[in-house]
C-alpha cells in the first residue's frame, strides 16, 4: 500500500511515564534517537513521575522516585536541543486512578468503587485538576500546547449526585460532560490565554452536531481522535472527522499507537501490526474532508492500560515499531527500501523485534540503546511460553507419579521423585539465569522496582507453580522416608 505522506502538521511521540518511567540517563539518549527517528515533538503523560508539591505531594510515585524538577527542566533542554516540541498530558477527568486512590481524595470519586472517574458536582474537583495543570505548566513556562485528557469517563452519571442532576428536565449524560470540560477549559485559558487544548475525542463521538455546537468548546479545544487498530474503520473515521467540521470543531488531531495497545500484559511487540494501524491513518489523511485543519498525529506508546494494570513492552522492545512507524509516516508506505532505513539506523537486522534473535546483525552494525535488552526480553518470553515451562502438564514422571491426587495425600514413589526434583531444577535454574540477564539489563534503563515489578508480574506467576511442585515434593518425600536418609 502505498499513498501519500503524513499531510501536515506535527509527528508527536507519546512517552507514557505511569509505568516503567526512564532514568535520565535513558532519556539523554531515547530523546535524540526519536528526534533522528524522523518525530517533531514529545507528548509527555506524568502521571505520579511528576514532582507535585504542596497539598498534592502525596501524588508522588512511592515504588521509585518521580523526576526532579531539575530532571523536568533537563527533558526539556534535550528536546529542544533535538529540535522537539513538548506537550504535557494531564488527565481532568477520567483516568484519574492516581489521584483517587489517595485515601485524601476518596470523596471526589464519581462512585466510591470507581477510581478512575471524577465526581464533576464538587467544586474541589475542579480546583485539583487546576492545581495538577497549574503545576506542570509552571515547570514548561515554554509550551504551546497542553493536552488535558478527557478519555473514557466511564461510569460517568451513575453516582448520586449525578442522578440527581440527570433528573431534572433538559438534563442529559453529554451536557454532564461537557458541562466538566468546559469549566476546566475556559479556567485553563482565563490565566493562559495563549495555550492551544487538546483532548481525547471519545467521549464527543456519540454526540450530535448540534450538541457540539452548543457544547463551548468550539474555537477552545481541540479533539485528537484515537484508534490504534491495525484494521481501523477509514470511512466511519472520516465521517467523524466531518461531523466535527460540521460542529466547528475544525482542528483536530489523530493518535495511533507504536506499542501498548495489543494486549494488557503483552511482552514483545509486533511491528506490523503497528505500521499497518498507521498505513490506515494515511488513507484517512488523505480523504480528509475539505475544512479539516490537521494539526499533527500522536503516535501513543502506552506503557499500562490505567495507572493500576500491568505493565505493557517496555519501550527499548518497541523501538523498532516506533521507527517504522515513523518511517511509513515519512514515506506513505512501507517498502523494503524503508525497512532496511530502519534496520540501518538502529543497528538490527530485522524490524521484527522477535525476530532479532534468530537472525543477528553483522558486529559492525551500532546498536540503539536498549537493543540487547529487547533481546533478552524476547528470549526470556520465548522460554516462558515454551512447552518445557508447562512441566505439570507434559512431564511424564509428574503425569504419572506426582498428581493432584498424590500431592493431597503426601505420596510419592521416591525415585520417581528424584526424576521430577532433578528435571524441574534444571529448568529452574535455566530460567532463573535468562531472568537474572534481563534485570541486570533493565536496570541499566529503569529503575529497580521496575524491574522488580515487570519480573513479578510476567516471569513469577510462570515459575511459581514448578516451585510448589519441589516443595511438596520434598513434604511426600519426608513422609516416605526414614528421617536419618540423606535423599
Amino acid at each position: 500500500m502505498n499513498v501519500s505522506p503524513w499531510p501536515s502538521g506535527k509527528k508527536l511521540v507519546h512517552l507514557d511515564l505511569k509505568g516503567a518511567p526512564p532514568k535520565m540517563s535513558y532519556m539523554q539518549k531515547l530523546i535524540p534517537l526519536i528526534a533522528r527517528l524522523g518525530a517533531d515533538g514529545l507528548l509527555l503523560e506524568y502521571e505520579d513521575t511528576f514532582p507535585y508539591e504542596g497539598d498534592v505531594k502525596v501524588l508522588q510515585a512511592t515504588d521509585h522516585p518521580p523526576y526532579s524538577r531539575e530532571e523536568i527542566k533537563s527533558i526539556q533542554d534535550v528536546a529542544k536541543s533535538n529540535g522537539l516540541e513538548i506537550i504535557p498530558l494531564v488527565q481532568t477527568f477520567g483516568h484519574l486512578e492516581f489521584v483517587l486512590k489517595h485515601r485524601e481524595f476518596w470523596e471526589l470519586r464519581e462512585l466510591p468503587c470507581v477510581l478512575g472517574t471524577l465526581n464533576p458536582h464538587r467544586d474541589h474537583s475542579v480546583k485539583l485538576v487546576l492545581q495538577l495543570v497549574r503545576q506542570v505548566l509552571e515547570l514548561h513556562p515554554d509550551i504551546r500546547f497542553l493536552h488535558i485528557g478527557a478519555d473514557e469517563v466511564y461510569f460517568l452519571g451513575q453516582g448520586e449526585e449525578s442522578k440527581h442532576w440527570l433528573s431534572m428536565p433538559g438534563h442529559d449524560i453529554h451536557q454532564l460532560f461537557l458541562g466538566h470540560v468546559t469549566k476546566v477549559v475556559k479556567s485553563i485559558r482565563e490565566t493562559w490565554p495563549h495555550l492551544n487544548l487538546i483532548m481525547w475525542d471519545d467521549m464527543l463521538r456519540s454526540m450530535s452536531c448540534s450538541t457540539l455546537k452548543d457544547s463551548g468548546l468550539v474555537d477552545l479545544v481541540q479533539p485528537m481522535l484515537w484508534d490504534y487498530s491495525p484494521s481501523l474503520d477509514v470511512a466511519g473515521t472520516v465521517h467523524l472527522l466531518e461531523t466535527y467540521r460540521s460542529a466547528g470543531l475544525s482542528k483536530v488531531w489523530a493518535a495511533s499507537s507504536f506499542k501498548g495497545s495489543t494486549d494488557v500484559s503483552t511482552c514483545v511487540t509486533s511491528t506490523q501490526r503497528h505500521v499497518d494501524n498507521h498505513l490506515q491513518w494515511l488513507q484517512v489523511a488523505a480523504a480528509l474532508p475539505s475544512g479539516i485543519e490537521m494539526q499533527g498525529i500522536a503516535i501513543t506508546g502506552w506503557q499500562r492500560y490505567d495507572h493500576l494494570s500491568v505493565l505493557c513492552e517496555l519501550l527499548p522492545v518497541a523501538i523498532p515499531s516506533l521507527a517504522s512507524c515513523l518511517e511509513t509516516l515519512c514515506q506513505g508506505s512501507f517498502s523494503k527500501e524503508s525497512q532496511t532505513k530502519v534496520t540501518e539506523t538502529l543497528g538490527i537486522s530485522t524490524v521484527e523485534v522477535k525476530d532479532m534473535v534468530s537472525k543477528p546483525c553483522a558486529a559492525s552494525c551500532s546498536a540503539y540503546p536498549g537493543q540487547r535488552l529487547a533481546k533478552l526480553v524476547v528470549e526470556l518470553s520465548e522460554l516462558l511460553q515454551s512447552e518445557e515451562l508447562r512441566f505439570l502438564d507434559t512431564n511424564m514422571f509428574v503425569k504419572g507419579w506426582f498428581t493432584p491426587y498424590h500431592r493431597q495425600r503426601k505420596i510419592v514413589n521416591p525415585l520417581m521423585a528424584q526424576q521430577i526434583q532433578h528435571q524441574a531444577t534444571a529448568l529452574l535454574t535455566a530460567v532463573e539465569l535468562k531472568v537474572e540477564a534481563v534485570r541486570q539489563e533493565m536496570v541499566q534503563f529503569f529503575h529497580e522496582s521496575t524491574a522488580q515489578e515487570w519480573i513479578a508480574q510476567h516471569v513469577s506467576a510462570v515459575l511459581e507453580p514448578i516451585r510448589r511442585l519441589l516443595e511438596d515434593i520434598q513434604v511426600a518425600i519426608q513422609e516416605v522416608l526414614p528421617p536419618s536418609f540423606n535423599f
